[in-house]
């Protein structure tokens, strides 16, 4: 990787476009730090610091903006509207006929694809920029003095409207912007811009998660001092396993059939489909981390029960992040969703017709149904393989949760590791395939 980089640093183009994408992302860090007016940023890093821990998605949500939504400032919501929105159109491809036409139209429909999900990025922003603020307005701490410290600073009166468009306003403007920054990365930059941006806000928290395990050795020495150096023993493992499962794949052998036309022989070579194990990415967490949200949501504004009794108390209690009937729920979901996912992404059926009507197959199995059956028996072998790793990934930062609650506040590890090494994987390939293209000499040299 760092061969790689040193020999693209070479190169004046690709040097440009390295440079591009370094100042959006220092232009992304300093946004991240622009405090939004009207709002206490003291009071929200304190009740952020009890409130989004455990792995739960409050935690989720301030990892990938890179600390942002915890210190309210104007990238809070970062890449997350449009990231959601891609979610949510990709979802639609396959159920609503209109937008499955267009994603067959080539470049013209992709381009109508990507404006129909900036409009509902645009939407969303808006929603949560609003949910955020109506959460900004219940935060309050105590001051120490018997009193109370609220987030919001002003709650009465016309001042009160005037600062919630303010501060929602500025929650949408910064996610618009971070939006822009993205595609001017993939236009300009290097890579895809929403990774990159993903990645610059998961990659700030690593120093904020190194200053805590040394707090915690200098306060406990005799205690954490072995934790860390395990902890630390652990990522590196963790790391070279997540390379190892996201470069694995599952190649079916394919081999197409003679044919002679004139004085000439066409076919006969041998290939394979390439399947990887990791196909559908971090997608089933996302889609299982949104799903075991809603509990916390719900109790979010309804507040935690007073009383160790009742429904409310033992449904809260079955969802907590730190019980380990949470950890075994969310394994399950990412499990079916990635089974789902897979789905989507892969019709056995299809690709089966395509094998025959190119005169291809599989050595050994009949062409039609068997063909399609054969690589569905695959698939399925696959996904399990992928969903058993992915859950496992996801509930690492859970047991170190509830093994010691002084460290639920690490983010590396699990989810964001997976993503931060996904991003910088593909990054290398497309560096690669950048010096492919102007290293070759070509057929006239």
């Amino acid at each position: 990787m760092f061969q790689t980089l040193k020999r693209a640093w070479s190169v004046p183009e690709i040097r440009k476009k390295l440079l591009y994408t370094l100042l959006m992302i220092v232009i992304f860090r300093f946004g991240s730090a622009i405090a939004v007016p009207y709002l206490n940023t003291d009071v929200v890093g304190l009740w952020m610091d009890n409130n989004a821990t455990g792995g739960n998605f409050l935690e989720y949500l301030n990892i990938i903006t890179g600390g942002a939504l915890s210190q309210a400032t104007l990238f809070s919501l970062s890449i997350t509207p449009y990231i959601n929105a891609s979610i949510i159109i990709q979802l639609l491809t396959y159920a609503l006929p209109p937008l499955e036409r267009l994603k067959d139209e080539g470049e013209e429909g992709r381009k109508k694809i990507n404006k129909i999900t900036a409009g509902v990025a645009l939407a969303l922003s808006i929603f949560m920029g609003y949910a955020y603020y109506l959460t900004l307005k219940k935060m309050n701490v105590d001051d120490g003095n018997g009193g109370t410290l609220h987030a919001v600073k002003y709650d009465s009166g016309w001042e009160m409207w005037f600062a919630a468009i303010v501060i929602i306003a500025c929650f949408v403007a910064g996610a618009s912007f971070v939006v822009w920054m993205g595609n001017r990365i993939s236009e300009k930059g290097l890579g895809n811009g929403v990774s990159m941006i993903l990645f610059a806000g998961i990659a700030a928290r690593f120093p904020t998660d190194a200053g805590t395990l040394v707090r915690l050795v200098q306060e406990e020495p005799a205690k954490y001092l072995f934790v860390a150096l395990g902890y630390l023993v652990f990522i590196i493992l963790e790391f070279a396993f997540i390379v190892l499962m996201n470069e694995a794949e599952r190649r079916i052998p394919i081999q197409y059939a003679k044919r002679v036309v004139g004085r000439k022989q066409y076919g006969g070579q041998k290939t394979h489909i390439p399947i990887k194990v990791m196909m559908s990415g971090v997608m089933p967490i996302i889609f299982a981390m949104s799903f075991m949200s809603l509990p916390q949501t719900i109790q979010l504004f309804a507040g935690y029960p007073t009383k160790a009794e009742g429904f409310y108390y033992h449904f809260c209690n079955f969802f907590s992040t730190r019980s380990w009937t949470y950890a075994v729920l969310y394994f399950i979901l990412i499990i079916a969703f990635n089974y789902f996912y897979v789905s989507l992404q892969y019709n056995p059926t299809e690709i089966a017709n395509n094998l025959r009507q190119s005169n291809g197959g599989i050595p050994g199995i009949r062409p039609g149904k068997p063909t399609s059956d054969y690589i569905q028996r695959i698939l399925s072998k696959i996904a399990l393989v992928g969903a058993i790793f992915l859950g496992i990934i996801a509930v690492i930062p859970i047991f170190f949760a509830m093994a010691d609650e002084k460290l639920q506040s690490l983010s590396m590890g699990g989810t964001t590791l997976l993503i931060a090494v996904s991003v910088a994987l593909e990054t290398t390939r497309t560096l690669e395939s950048h010096l492919m293209m102007r290293h070759h000499k070509g057929f006239l040299s």
